[in-house]
């Protein structure tokens, strides 16, 4: 047979099994996601548990300053630890498409993940006279708390991309659970009278993350004795990939999720921060209630998003026979979204004020209005993640990159303005900004690829092409 014929069977057999295989690989990716999202979901309402028990039990600027030390903590590890998380993520679920070794992506992973958290502990410990003084008034405890969570969150999130690349989903949801238990614990300890202060409460952050990482060594347990290891990939296109995958590649495209992590940081912790610097840590506790009706569905959607990129990036890795697959998952996550978010704003609509007192206590008087608009903006922006995330897995980071960018400048120019209140701009910045972020996305997302060769079709001439041109330069 030639190299013609074989392409054209080969198209023919991969476009039949796409179009009939389409639903079966979307629900997959739905009990996936359901399972992740099962977990994270429990995560939630142990974090938002956490956090109502920090409230009754702390005085408001106790319980303010608690607020500013998780955003900063949170604001800080989401920049600079997801970049790495999500390269392993892709890059692995791409690998095991593919048939081809996850060693060199976890070594330079761990590489980049390494620097980054040296660099961070050496940054926290230059600026612990600001940080301890300014940013969180005095609390010595309180910036001890910051350090060790900006350092051991460098473990947690490194294990988060490897069991999301493999689909160890299962683990996965229980290294998210762990974390948000321990975090738990040490609040709950202060409501029944184990222990007191805010320095306990603050110690959770810390210890949470450390205590996630007991689920690890069952990932390498379930790889010797689970499922026998897959045949061999060609060893021409082995050797191409390993040369493709170099740590100035990784550290590329590490970078321009960072701007993404940066990005969406900004708009949904900023807030909190922005209010904290003009009016004080009191009104920083009330607006990061308000942004709960957002934060807490966002940390629901993470399994959604954690599961969708791997599932997404292992159906580009098929060409043509995943498109339908692809195009499917996308439109059935917003399709959920938009049913979830008509939900909510309906429960805010009806009782949200008298809701967000029972959970957070008679300290603040909540605004209908202002909680409307960011559980509004909270349905958009879940919109906007899911087109990143397909837009990742395409291979369009930087495009989405500078979405995200343009998006939190945008955020961050509306906030500076002296129009309305702080707690009013920061409701309408929230929610014009994750508008324009979907609008944006949309057109990365149904734009195609600039380049195609990233996206070769198994069998095809330019495959073979590419594999010999890959064997002369090793030779």
């Amino acid at each position: 047979m030639g190299v013609r014929d074989f392409t054209a069977g080969s198209a023919r057999s991969l476009n039949g099994v796409g179009k009939s295989d389409a639903g079966v690989e979307a629900r997959r990716y739905g009990r996936s996601a359901t399972l992740l999202a099962t977990g994270i979901g429990t995560a939630g309402v142990l974090t938002y548990l956490y956090f109502a028990l920090a409230s009754h039990n702390l005085s408001r600027a106790e319980y303010g300053q608690i607020v500013v030390l998780w955003s900063a903590v949170m604001i800080t590890i989401s920049i600079v630890y997801r970049p790495v998380e999500q390269l392993l993520s892709r890059t692995i679920a791409e690998r095991q498409a593919r048939t081809l070794p996850i060693g060199r992506p976890l070594r330079i992973g761990a590489l980049i993940q390494l620097g980054i958290a040296a660099a961070v502990a050496a940054a926290t410990l230059l600026l612990r006279g600001p940080l301890e003084t300014s940013a969180l008034e005095g609390k010595t405890a309180l910036y001890w708390v910051m350090l060790v969570s900006v350092v051991s969150f460098g473990a947690s999130y490194y294990a988060r991309g490897f069991l999301a690349g493999t689909r160890r989903f299962g683990l996965l949801a229980g290294l998210i659970v762990n974390e948000a238990t321990g975090r738990f614990l040490f609040s709950l300890a202060v409501a029944v009278g184990i222990a007191s202060g805010q320095a306990v409460v603050a110690a959770g952050i810390a210890v949470a993350p450390l205590l996630s990482l007991v689920v690890v060594p069952l990932a390498f347990v379930g790889r010797a004795r689970g499922r026998p290891a897959p045949p061999p990939a060609d060893a021409t296109a082995a050797i191409a990939a390993e040369q493709e995958f170099t740590l100035a590649s990784g550290a590329g495209f590490a970078g321009a999720v960072l701007l993404i992590m940066l990005s969406e940081q900004t708009l949904i912790n900023g807030g909190p921060l922005l209010v904290r610097a003009s009016v004080g840590a009191s009104a920083a506790g009330f607006i990061f209630n308000v942004l709960m009706v957002a934060r807490a569905p966002l940390l629901l959607f993470q399994g959604i998003a954690t599961s969708l990129l791997p599932h997404l990036t292992r159906l580009r890795s098929r060409g043509s026979s995943g498109e339908e697959a692809f195009r499917l998952s996308v439109r059935g996550t917003l399709g959920a979204i938009a049913v979830f978010t008509a939900a909510v704003a309906a429960v805010v609509l009806i009782a949200g004020p008298k809701l967000m007192q029972i959970a957070f206590g008679a300290k603040f008087t909540y605004d209908r209005i202002g909680l409307l608009c960011v559980a509004a903006g909270m349905g958009v922006y879940l919109a906007a993640t899911t087109l990143n995330q397909a837009s990742v897995a395409e291979g369009k980071v930087r495009r989405a990159a500078a979405c995200w960018v343009l998006c939190a400048f945008g955020f961050l120019g509306w906030n500076l303005l002296p129009v309305l209140t702080e707690f009013r701009r920061v409701e309408l910045g929230f929610l014009g900004a994750a508008l324009a972020l979907c609008a944006l996305l949309y057109v990365v997302y149904r734009k195609p690829v600039g380049r195609r060769a990233d996206l070769l079709e198994p069998g095809s001439p330019a495959e073979l092409e590419a594999r010999l041109a890959a064997a002369e330069e090793v030779g």
